[in-house]
């Protein structure tokens, strides 16, 4: 570490500060089913969580190496270019978090990086069949299976159960759901700690500090394992109840079916270092399990956001990247003008979060509620009014109170 220059060390600082937002950010793909069926109080989920995440970071290095040695060339890559990577990845999650969407953090730091390689050296500086192959495919494969694994894992459940009373069955359902919740939780720590790793990596071989081809350092793999936790701990609430209660309503059955089958992708594209987002897969699982009981809805409005969220992380991150790219290729003031309006930015939504807090105490509140959509609105629009009788009685109900000891039920003709 006696090489490390001044930038170098911010980079490395701002690739943890990004770490930290991961763990916040991706809380809510462990926890927020865990916490929504009450099969653990939110507190105890995050601290369980985080403790896990860390764990998970030390399992595996695969897809650090996708990142550090794959993703972009690292020869022509300089560390202003990875800086400006973390200031659209950074950006992106927050606002994300701000309005409550469970978009991939993932997905947000290789935008970053490929929209400031870009800015910087054109696209010979990516490579453009690890982007395909390790990022966009597993993109659309991961929710896909994951959501179809835990619909089929959730109506075997159901079926296998029969006719056992639910709530008889709802403790030992809740003790499987906080165990897959720990497999989650390691499953995000062995991959989206990585990423990290992966990035300060590669911020070292480009200012020369390891060779090429380099493994993360230890002292690599402990900080990244630190940030992830430490943001996971603090607990992204917003985000939590979107999933949590937002897409659908869980019961134990289906919080238990959603995260085993979500960590059983995770852990699997971990091991052959597919960098894939843990988000959307865990996103995927709760959709899927919410179809997988009969009677089960989704809340299609929600999803559509997440949807369109997903598929600008991408892009918004990559401009956003490139635009900090150009400043920092101005000198040393650009980058203090990126660093400026990366504190800037950061501050303003937090500021801005401020005016409606979420957090611990009502994570579980029943507030969100779903925009009326096209079908609604159609029914309503050709409903049968009532009669303008009808509507007098009712007004009458309504504004003139019943006599104490009297019953609310209005009088009968026979009785006048």
């Amino acid at each position: 570490m006696e090489h490390i220059t001044l930038l170098l060390a911010i980079v490395i600082v701002t690739a943890l500060v990004f770490d930290f937002t991961n763990g916040f950010h991706d809380t809510a793909n462990a926890m927020a089913t865990t916490i929504s069926t009450g099969a653990l109080k939110p507190k105890t989920a995050v601290a369980m969580s985080a403790v896990l995440n860390l764990v998970g970071a030390f399992l595996s290095v695969e897809v650090a190496k996708t990142i550090s040695g794959g993703l972009v060339n690292e020869s022509g890559i300089t560390v202003e270019v990875i800086f400006a990577a973390l200031v659209g990845a950074i950006l992106w999650n927050l606002l994300t978090w701000l309005i409550g969407l469970p978009s991939s953090s993932s997905h947000a730091l290789f935008g970053g990086l490929i929209g400031a390689t870009l800015m910087s050296v054109g696209a010979s500086g990516v490579n453009g069949d690890v982007v395909v192959t390790k990022v966009l495919l597993p993109a659309i494969a991961a929710p896909l299976v994951a959501g179809l694994a835990a619909l089929l894992a959730t109506r075997l459940t159901y079926k296998l159960a029969g006719k056992a009373d639910e709530k008889a069955t709802a403790k030992g359902y809740r003790a499987g759901q906080i165990a897959s919740a720990g497999l989650v939780s390691l499953a995000h720590g062995t991959n989206d700690a990585q990423k990290t790793m992966g990035v300060i990596t590669l911020a070292l071989v480009t200012g020369n500090v390891i060779a090429p081809g380099s493994n993360p350092p230890m002292w690599v793999i402990v900080s990244a394992g630190v940030a992830i936790a430490l943001g996971t701990y603090l607990g992204g609430w917003r985000i939590i109840r979107t999933m949590g209660k937002g897409l659908t309503d869980l019961r134990p059955p289906q919080g238990f079916a959603a995260q085993t089958s979500a960590a059983t992708v995770i852990l699997a594209s971990s091991h052959l270092g597919f960098s894939l987002s843990t988000t959307q897969s865990c996103s995927g699982a709760v959709m899927g399990a919410g179809l997988g009981r009969k009677g089960g809805v989704v809340r299609w409005s929600t999803a559509t956001r997440m949807f369109v969220a997903w598929g600008l992380t991408l892009p918004a991150a990559g401009l956003v990247a490139a635009a900090a790219e150009f400043l920092t290729g101005q000198g040393t003031w650009g980058i203090i003008a990126v660093g400026v309006l990366l504190v800037g930015g950061s501050a303003v939504i937090w500021a801005l979060s401020r005016r409606k807090p979420v957090d611990h105490t009502n994570v579980t509140d029943d507030e969100i509620g779903e925009p009326a959509g096209v079908v609604t609105t159609a029914m309503a629009a050709i409903s049968v009014p009532p009669t303008a009788g009808a509507l007098a009685a009712e007004d009458l109900k309504t504004t003139i109170p019943a006599p104490a000891g009297s019953s609310a039920e209005p009088a009968s003709p026979a009785a006048v």
